[in-house]
């Protein structure tokens, strides 16, 4: 199916109509931030699982109760997807934790005014592309890939799901207010998961000691995660992700691009890269 059929546009950027009609995205437009919420922010295939793992965790001081038993997408809702308006997110007790891949440019009014606290999750680009080409080949509500050629040009024109990734990055890195907004990048959760763990907790206001630091990060690793299946999408029907063909969490490591993409691939993609983050003055990991 084409995109025209699968996906709506919403302020310029393609979204699955199944996963955000028109009513979820009115939600969204009206949806009331509190100053003590937290949200996260990522563009697809960048760590969100990931951060839906280790944000209530780090909330809960180390209970494993609500990740072991509420599926993240209910967990950490997606605040502009369909499941946002039957959860009753305005009777959530604070601190309420939530999830968006909108651009900066996109969050509701009331995001400004109460500003809450943001972690803003950053990946290679390279990678993200080779994850999403997976992801786009098992889910039957987005649009077949095709090649590896033909689905880079889609991603670095910006004619994927939630649009560019450069536009997306840029805008939040460009945000107002950058002190309650924490970046962190993938490949550093890869790196250092427990010096990761601990900076979040930092910026969340929780003083974990190191035992509970070294519980959640445990629990974290993308090995143990991807056993948990309020986590890993195994309760998803095989109708819409069919997980014989590719898992949702797949390897969980930085450089996976390297095996998905060939040379000329990499040199197009650089290339593009190049003219389009020339202005940007943030010192990505992977640069």
């Amino acid at each position: 199916m084409t995109e025209e059929q699968l996906y709506s546009v919403h302020k310029g950027v393609y979204v699955p109509k199944s996963l955000h009609p028109a009513e979820s995205l009115q939600y969204y437009e009206q949806f009331a931030f509190r100053h003590d919420d937290v949200l996260i922010v990522t563009y697809p295939k960048s760590g969100t699982t990931w951060m839906q793992e280790i944000v209530p965790l780090i909330m809960s001081e180390g209970d494993l109760t609500p990740v072991q038993t509420i599926p993240n997408w209910d967990r950490v809702p997606w605040l502009e997807e369909h499941r946002a308006i039957v959860l009753n997110l305005e009777e959530r007790p604070s601190p309420r934790v939530f999830a968006t891949h909108f651009h900066y440019g996109m969050m509701p009014q009331s995001f400004f005014t109460a500003k809450p606290k943001v972690i803003c999750v950053l990946r290679n680009p390279k990678d993200v592309l080779a994850s999403s080409f997976h992801y786009y080949g098992m889910a039957s509500y987005m649009v077949d890939p095709g090649t590896m050629d033909e689905f880079m040009e889609k991603f670095l024109s910006g004619k994927v799901m939630f649009g560019s990734w450069f536009d997306h990055v840029k805008g939040w890195l460009s945000a107002k207010d950058k002190e309650r907004i924490m970046f962190i990048s993938y490949e550093e959760m890869v790196h250092d998961l427990k010096e990761s763990v601990s900076k979040l907790s930092q910026f969340l206001g929780k003083s974990l000691k190191p035992d509970m630091i070294e519980k959640i990060s445990d629990h974290c690793l993308f090995k143990n995660m991807k056993q948990n299946k309020m986590s890993n999408y195994s309760l998803v029907p095989e109708e819409f992700m069919d997980l014989k063909k590719s898992e949702f969490l797949r390897k969980g490591i930085a450089g996976d691009w390297k095996n998905n993409m060939t040379a000329a691939q990499s040199e197009r993609f650089d290339a593009v890269y190049k003219a389009k983050m020339q202005d940007v003055q943030f010192k990505f990991v992977w640069d």
